[in-house]
C-alpha cells in the first residue's frame, strides 16, 4: 500500500497508508492532517493543498499549465519542489512520498 509522510512546519511527522489512486490532498483530508485545506476539492483551482516534495519513490507527472498557474498563487512562496497535493496520486505516481507542509495555505 502506498505511503505518504507529511512533515509539518514545526517538524513533526505523520505517515499514512494511502489507498491507491487517492491524492496527497485527499489522503490528508480523510485522515485529519492539519496543514492541507483543499478548498476546491482537488480541481487545481485554489492552491490550498500546496506541498514541498522532499522525496518520492516513483515518477511524478509533469506540472500541468493549470497547476503551474496555481503554484504562483500560493500563500507560502513557491519553491522548486512545490506541487499541488491534489495532482499527486498514490499508486499512480508514487509508492511512497514525503512532503513538507507550508506554514500557511491561505
Amino acid at each position: 500500500m502506498p505511503t505518504i509522510t507529511y512533515i509539518h512546519s514545526g517538524g513533526s511527522e505523520e505517515s499514512i497508508e494511502a489507498e491507491a489512486g487517492t491524492s496527497v490532498m485527499r489522503t490528508a483530508i480523510l485522515n485529519g492532517v492539519d496543514g492541507i485545506v483543499g478548498e476546491c476539492g482537488g480541481q487545481a483551482m485554489c492552491a490550498t493543498c500546496h506541498v514541498f516534495v522532499r522525496s518520492v519513490d516513483g515518477e511524478l507527472p509533469e506540472i500541468s499549465d493549470d497547476e503551474d498557474e496555481m503554484l504562483d498563487c500560493t500563500a507560502d512562496e513557491r519553491q522548486g519542489e512545490s506541487r499541488l497535493g491534489c495532482q499527486l496520486r498514490a499508486g499512480d505516481h508514487f509508492e511512497s512520498i514525503t512532503v513538507v507542509l507550508p506554514e500557511r495555505q491561505v
